[in-house]
């Protein structure tokens, strides 16, 4: 057997030190990583928040937008409609509801003449 020398104590202490301290860089970088981890876990989840309320918020100017076009749509085929229908009955010969009241305002003034020359008292003749 070989005899164990002061070289050999030293070699055996540098190892025990040097397999030592990778074990406490292990730890500490399990410590760092637990550490960082946290804060990069609160990081993304604050980044996920960010960007969740951002297209939460584009998603409801869409709506928004799309809610408007279909309505200025709907109130253009509405207008197209009335116009044809009033073409329609224009070609049918039914007048119009200006026509109407312009008509009813004129009965209506026909009326009263009517009723104001029935209430005049009648002339009497002269000579009888």
């Amino acid at each position: 057997m070989a005899k164990k020398t002061s070289g050999d104590k030293d070699i055996r202490g540098e190892l025990k030190e040097s397999a030592q301290r990778i074990w406490l860089a292990g730890l500490g970088a399990l410590a760092v990583a637990e550490e960082e981890g946290s804060k990069a876990f609160q990081t993304l989840v604050d980044r996920g928040k960010e960007w969740e309320d951002k297209r939460k918020e584009e998603a409801e100017e869409g709506w928004a937008k799309g809610r408007s076009r279909v309505s200025r749509k709907l109130d253009d085929l509405e207008q197209d409609l009335e116009d044809r229908i009033t073409h329609a009955m224009h070609r049918f010969g039914v007048p119009s509801r200006d026509e109407i009241r312009d008509l009813s305002d004129r009965v209506e003034e026909l009326t009263e003449k009517i009723d104001a020359l029935h209430t005049k008292p009648k002339a009497k003749k002269s000579g009888n």
